[in-house]
């Protein structure tokens, strides 16, 4: 365990950025950047935050709860109906733009290290296509950008996550097998696991999502469940869609997404439980685990970084993410510094994180650790480069719009 001094030190972080909260929610000082080099410096400073004969099951664990609560709570967030009503940007930069993302990202990947398989590069890619606005926070909050920029890029960070999800264990999968590796609980049979992973899961969620809206809804009519509860009530239905797919041979995460979608699009009454929850415990784990990263992950990262992990880094910040989104929009009535800001700011935090550590932990694919170095090393010029560029870049709208 982590020394009572070094815990102190951690909450009096916390403390003090929530003391300046409002005034570092209008600067380039995200949350994301300035608990990353909060960690870093504690673990430079030699802070053991996570004991060494523990470190990768206690970060896996972590990993894996942040995950489940992430999905379900994003996806929980998504309605139906009002996707219809601004659909077309975000449908285009998922249907269109994140699959051409993967697709150079692959291509990439396998020109910078043509000695690994093409289902590696493909692995690297998906864990780098999904986008966590979080990272520029100031983007989707500044009245400087048009609402209909802010929409499509919260739309999307919120659902690609889940979305590369499945790619993303497949190629895992097939990492595995290519190299030899057996991967525990995965029969020999792959194509039948890959199937009932995809099949079951969705499956499990929607299950979970609507039977437990459902119910919930009654309770709230009859006046049998308190507000408090109801938070309770949705982090427990978060888990058990994980835990009934994981029992019937489906993929627990692609579950948990499933069912958040489910969940939040039954629901008749009021779920003002789900953002109190992302504003509070979401926002400690989130908290946490950029702290994480930065005592323990960014050291690792930087010590495996090589050449080739700093052009993929690179490359997946700009040409891979923003010439297939550019693409995507061609068409529409926006601008080019519209469409290059939408694939400017696809950074990359929080799921690449967690799905890199889970693919390390679950599924021991050959070079691990320079997949761990890429993924790390991409986070972090993320999170500096998409928090310093977003009030300057935000603020170019209003510019314009004085100057038209």
């Amino acid at each position: 365990m982590p020394e009572l001094s070094h815990i102190a030190i951690i909450l009096l972080g916390i403390v003090g950025f929530a003391i300046l909260s409002r005034r570092l929610e209008g600067s380039i000082v995200t949350l994301p950047m300035f608990f990353a080099a909060f960690g870093w410096l504690i673990g430079r400073a030699g802070a053991e935050l996570v004991p060494m004969t523990a470190e990768h099951d206690i970060i896996h664990t972590i990993a894996e709860i942040t995950l489940v609560l992430a999905l379900f709570s994003d996806a929980s967030r998504m309605r139906f109906h009002e996707l219809t009503k601004t659909y077309t940007i975000p449908t285009r930069m998922l249907l269109v733009g994140m699959p051409l993302t993967i697709l150079l990202g692959t291509l990439l990947a396998h020109w910078v290290s043509p000695d690994k398989s093409w289902v590696l590069a493909l692995l690297v890619a998906a864990i780098l296509a999904p986008t966590d606005a979080a990272l520029g926070q100031t983007v989707v909050t500044s009245p400087s950008v048009p609402s209909h920029l802010r929409q499509g890029i919260n739309v999307e960070s919120g659902l690609n996550d889940g979305l590369a999800l499945p790619l993303v264990i497949i190629a895992a999968l097939l990492a595995a097998q290519q190299s030899g590796v057996e991967v525990e609980g995965v029969p020999g049979n792959l194509f039948v696991f890959s199937l009932m992973q995809v099949t079951f899961g969705p499956l499990a969620g929607v299950m979970t999502g609507y039977y437990f809206a459902k119910t919930l809804d009654v309770a709230i009519e009859s006046k049998l469940i308190t507000i408090t509860f109801q938070g309770l009530y949705f982090l427990c239905v978060a888990f058990l869609a994980f835990t009934l797919a994981e029992l019937i041979g489906g993929n627990g995460f692609i579950a948990v997404f499933v069912g958040g979608l489910v969940f939040g699009n039954t629901l008749r009454h009021p779920s003002s439980f789900i953002n109190e929850f992302m504003e509070s415990e979401g926002q400690l784990l989130t908290i946490f685990t950029f702290t994480i990263f930065g005592a323990v992950l960014v050291p690792i990262g930087l010590d495996h970084a090589t050449w080739k992990t700093l052009v993929l880094a690179i490359g997946f910040l700009s040409v891979v993410r923003m010439l297939p989104i550019y693409l995507s929009l061609s068409g529409l009535a926006l601008s080019d510094y519209e469409k290059l800001f939408l694939g400017w700011f696809g950074p990359r935090g929080l799921a690449s994180i967690l799905f890199a550590l889970l693919i390390v932990k679950r599924f021991p694919v050959p070079g691990s650790e320079e997949l761990l170095a890429c993924v790390v090393l991409t986070v972090t010029l993320s999170i500096v480069l998409h928090g310093v560029t977003a009030k300057p870049m935000s603020e170019q709208f209003s510019h314009s719009q004085v100057a038209g």
